[in-house]
Parts: structure tokens; C-alpha cells; sequence
């Protein structure tokens, strides 16, 4: 069967596949750099063309840090894609970092995970943790130790939410503790409110402590 003219197609935001079409009246969509065809039998709406689809090469990480040695996990979804319809956080890890969250100690050892460019700029310590490394210079983050106190902790993220943000980013999915860490990711937005209730609309010093606990959620508590 003759192919056509190729035409790289975008990354979809909700779904992982791109539809190939081969025919002699059909365009044909590469897959793009992550992804790989599989076949698919079924024929498109616009007639007998066979349909394959692109779906993103599995990618294994292999972490050794501080705190995990030889753990295992794979990347299914694109960076930045493919979220859950009601997760929708508002900075990137990377904006994260180089606005500075967690007193500058949060990802200390941990480059080889992530990308190099997630690093470049961001606000780290280099020894004890520095509350003036922060976007808001406070204090705004519970001890690790209570996490763990409150079984708030899993054992494939033993750093806590930020850890499985970051993960969770850059393409790992583990569908019951997504919904898990989803959940108290939405329910900080109390705290957005309680900051429109008492503050006057961009005051960055009211709240201080509240706003910078939000960014360590992902949520761009500069705009409130």
C-alpha cells in the first residue's frame, strides 16, 4: 500500500495517541519523538483506511538518592500532559524551584532524576535550609516527620507531595495514589480563599506564611 505525504501531528492534551492513516486518499501523521506506532485493525469515519495509533515509548527511571536506592518506576504519559481532569496545578516544578519553596533543601540530591533545566535557576541551599530561599522569606513547611506521623507518606515517594508532583510531571502515573495526592491537593484552596477574604487583591505581604504554603502546592499564590 502506497504511503503519503507525512505530516508530524501535536502531542494531544488528554490522550497519549496521535491516529495514522494509511490509504490512497489518506494524510499520514508520524508519531512524534516519544511515541511509538501500534497497530489498531479498526478502520477511520472517513472510510476504509486502516488506523494505527502512536502511543509514547515507556521509559524506565532508575533513582538513587539520599533516601531510595534502586527504586524503579516508568514514565507512560508525556512531561507536562495527560493530567487528571481535576488536577490542574498552577506552576510547573520547575517554576517551583526557581521561585523557591521548601527552604531551598527539598531536591538538593536529586538532578540525576529530573531535567537539567528544572536546576538552572532555582533557589537551592547549600548546606542547613534557608527560609530566605523562599518566594515569601518564611518558614511554611511541616517536618517530615510529621507526614510520616500521620501515614501521609507513601512508600515510593517518601519525600512527600512535591516528590509525587514531580513525578507525576514528568510522566509516572500509579492510578490509586494519583487520586490519593490529589485530594489534599485540593483542598488547600481553602487557604486561596481565606487570603481573598483578609487581603487586598496583590498585597504580597499579607499572608505570608499562607501564600508561600500554597506554592509549595503548585498554586501561584503571587496572583491572589
Amino acid at each position: 500500500m502506497k504511503l503519503h505525504k507525512a505530516v508530524r501531528c501535536d502531542q494531544p492534551s488528554k490522550s497519549v495517541h496521535c491516529n495514522v492513516r494509511f490509504g490512497p486518499n489518506a494524510s499520514i501523521w508520524r508519531c512524534p519523538d516519544d511515541f511509538r506506532f501500534t497497530p489498531d485493525s479498526r478502520h477511520s469515519s472517513e472510510g476504509s483506511a486502516h488506523v494505527r495509533r502512536c502511543r509514547m515509548r515507556k521509559r524506565t527511571v532508575i533513582v538513587n538518592d539520599m533516601m531510595q536506592r534502586g527504586y524503579r518506576y516508568q514514565l507512560t504519559e508525556p512531561a507536562g500532559r495527560n493530567f487528571d481532569l481535576e488536577f490542574a496545578p498552577q506552576l510547573t516544578p520547575k517554576e517551583m524551584l526557581r521561585l523557591g519553596v521548601f527552604c531551598g533543601k527539598y531536591m538538593t540530591d536529586t538532578r540525576k532524576e529530573f531535567p537539567e533545566s528544572w536546576f538552572e535557576n532555582a533557589k537551592l541551599a547549600k548546606n542547613s535550609r534557608d527560609p530566605s530561599l523562599n518566594y515569601f522569606g518564611v518558614d511554611a513547611s511541616q517536618p517530615l516527620s510529621v507526614w510520616r506521623k500521620n501515614g501521609w507518606i507513601h512508600p515510593d515517594d517518601p519525600r512527600g507531595w512535591f516528590q509525587w508532583y514531580c513525578r507525576y510531571y514528568i510522566g509516572r502515573r500509579m492510578p490509586k495514589e494519583d487520586l490519593r495526592q490529589i485530594r489534599p491537593w485540593k483542598a488547600m484552596r481553602r487557604h486561596i480563599r481565606q487570603i481573598q477574604l483578609h487581603c487586598e487583591p496583590g498585597d504580597q505581604t499579607c499572608r505570608k506564611r499562607q501564600r508561600q504554603a500554597l506554592l509549595h502546592w503548585a498554586y501561584d499564590s503571587r496572583q491572589f
